[in-house]
């Protein structure tokens, strides 16, 4: 059986590793499993418009990945945790950068709304799965 192996994404990884006492992602076999990752930088600081704060959401996901030798081509699993439901807005941001991201297949999403995240100015929450062979 494969050994875990886990990874931190480089910037903000560490203080969620050195403050909080988690990994970002961990792979076993040729499978990634990745932690939540919201819209924050690497000060930790959210943008004030919800459609940048999912945008930095996907990228942060893109970068836990590659830490991990995946990318968005091998996620085959999305879960998406929001704070405040689901307008409009937040469905056409999710499923534009879905296509964007992925533009070659359509993994399998769960949404599931929530009363708040790990911290206070979070509305956006993505952890995804991985197959990397």
């Amino acid at each position: 059986m494969n050994q875990p192996k886990f990874f931190v994404t480089p910037g903000y990884g560490k203080y969620m590793l050195n403050e909080l006492h988690f990994s970002q992602a961990v792979k076993i076999g040729d499978r990634v499993e990745t932690s939540g990752q919201g819209g924050w930088d690497d000060n930790l600081q959210i943008p004030k418009s919800l459609a940048d704060e999912i945008a930095q959401a996907f990228r942060n996901v893109e970068r836990t990945l590659a830490t991990a030798g995946a990318g968005w081509e091998h996620v085959v699993h999305v879960n998406s945790y929001h704070v405040g439901g689901f307008p409009p807005e937040v469905n056409d941001e999710m499923v534009k950068l879905l296509r964007h991201y992925m533009p070659n297949h359509a993994p399998i999403w769960t949404e599931v709304g929530v009363a708040a995240l790990g911290l206070p100015t979070m509305r956006i929450e993505i952890r995804v799965t991985a197959i990397t062979s």
